[in-house]
């Protein structure tokens, strides 16, 4: 077979076997990301989220404990997603050695998020996170209603909070599901 049909039949069967949910640039827009701190419940935690000169999503600040607080967030809302074909979500990302939660909800509407711990390095990673084995919590507590078995979802998530004061960074080169 030649080089052109093989490079075709790949490209075919990639874009069958994997959905992008984002795959970030120079000119990505932002504004369906947002941050959220401990700060609406009176922490005093700053997260900030950027595009950087790389063109990767960046995520970074630092967490407080003070008044109770404790923990930084990121969300990407979007349009109801198919995930039925899939298995896992695949996060190409650089961390700074913490660890973080990853996060889905099935309906962004819902009080819970289904969740999955990723450990960082320092170098860029390619995550799996197994879909079925994500968990539903709500404020920090483990729910019993089952894990993630969702035909679609609507929201994306990062967070960090590890019960210390920290100074965090996280880069986000493509998130999607295979």
């Amino acid at each position: 077979m030649n080089k052109i049909y093989l490079l075709f039949i790949s490209i075919f069967f990639m874009s069958d076997a994997t959905q992008i949910i984002v795959d970030f640039n120079l000119n990505s827009e932002l504004s369906s990301w947002k941050v959220v701190d401990d700060v609406v419940m009176g922490g005093r935690s700053n997260g900030n989220f950027r595009v950087n000169k790389d063109g990767h999503g960046e995520f970074y600040g630092s967490v407080s404990l003070e008044n109770n607080g404790g923990f930084s967030s990121l969300r990407h809302r979007f349009p109801l997603l198919e995930i039925t074909d899939f298995k896992e979500v695949v996060l190409k990302v650089k961390g700074d050695g913490k660890r973080y939660q990853f996060r889905i909800k099935d309906k962004s509407s819902d009080y819970h998020s289904f969740i999955s711990s990723i450990q960082t390095n320092g170098e860029w990673q390619t995550i799996k996170v197994t879909l079925s084995e994500m968990y539903p919590a709500f404020r920090g507590r483990k729910l019993s209603i089952g894990n993630l078995s969702s035909k679609s979802i609507q929201e994306i998530a990062f967070l960090i909070g590890n019960k210390t004061a920290e100074n965090f960074k996280l880069e986000i080169d493509k998130i999607y599901l295979q």
